[in-house]
């Protein structure tokens, strides 16, 4: 059995594993205090919002997400990071942590839930086809200093 629920205090050690394990995948690097900014805003809850997944009482799976506006229609809801413990992966875990988000925007009145994912990530991507339109959009960024 899946359990979906907000983060608490007693799951910040393991919400910053799979963080960390999660930006270590991206190849990315990035310093405490971006995890400890993040982890206040998930415990604050109210621009950045945050669950997990347990089994049996271990949290194998986090996601986080925003609503925003959008300039044609409601509200939508971004879905910025989701990530599953390898040992957790094809049991379901990043399935209920994506139809637990979809609830959520649902109950605000969000008109889509989206996100993107790197081409390269195949086993992300077999979930994705799974329970998502793929829309052919390109996603491009520019940088900028902090």
């Amino acid at each position: 059995m899946i359990d979906i629920a907000r983060l608490t205090p007693t799951d910040h050690p393991a919400w910053e594993s799979l963080f960390r394990a999660y930006i270590d995948f991206y190849e990315r690097d990035e310093p405490q205090q971006m995890y400890d900014t993040a982890w206040a805003a998930f415990q604050e809850d109210t621009r950045l919002h945050a669950l997990g997944a347990k089994i049996d009482g271990e949290l194998l799976g986090i996601t986080h997400f925003f609503i925003h506006p959008n300039t044609s229609g409601p509200d939508v809801c971004y879905l910025q990071d989701l990530f599953t413990d390898p040992r957790a992966r094809r049991k379901g875990v990043g399935e209920a942590l994506i139809a637990a988000v979809v609830e959520w925007a649902e109950k605000r009145g969000c008109s889509r839930v989206y996100w993107s994912t790197h081409e390269t990530n195949a086993t992300a991507r077999r979930l994705y086809d799974k329970v998502a339109d793929y829309r052919g959009f390109i996603r491009y960024q520019i940088e900028l200093p902090r």
